[in-house]
């Protein structure tokens, strides 16, 4: 199996799971009309990170993957304003949304890092 290869299916992997631990944190939120729309809008955006990480790998053409890529930067951002939402508004401590936080921000990173690549 070679590098690239094994790299897009470990971000497959590692964009379904951070999918899943928002839906999780979702769950676990008070059950209030603000803690609501907020998660709806966290599921919404982070499971759409992991849908568009898996589109981006079967992009037709690189301008095709450059723009998934984009849409997951874009999501990946949001799903972060999201979970700042849930901690400047109190719903939800700062300490247990850390390694949310930092995952979503190692995604970013990369995907920003790729789309760089790309365009080069």
């Amino acid at each position: 199996m070679d590098s690239k290869f094994a790299f897009r299916e470990e971000m497959k992997v590692r964009t379904k799971k951070f999918a899943l631990r928002i839906i999780r944190l979702s769950q676990s939120l008070p059950k209030n009309r603000e803690a609501d729309i907020i998660s709806r809008q966290i599921v919404r955006s982070a499971t759409s990170v992991g849908a568009n990480y898996r589109s981006a790998c079967v992009a037709r053409s690189l301008a095709e993957f450059r723009s998934k890529l984009s849409i997951v930067i874009e999501e990946c951002d949001e799903t972060l304003f999201w979970l700042e939402l849930l901690v400047e508004g109190e719903f939800i401590k700062l300490e247990l949304l850390q390694s949310l936080m930092r995952e979503a921000n190692e995604i970013l990173k990369i995907c920003s890092t790729a789309r760089k690549k790309v365009a080069n």
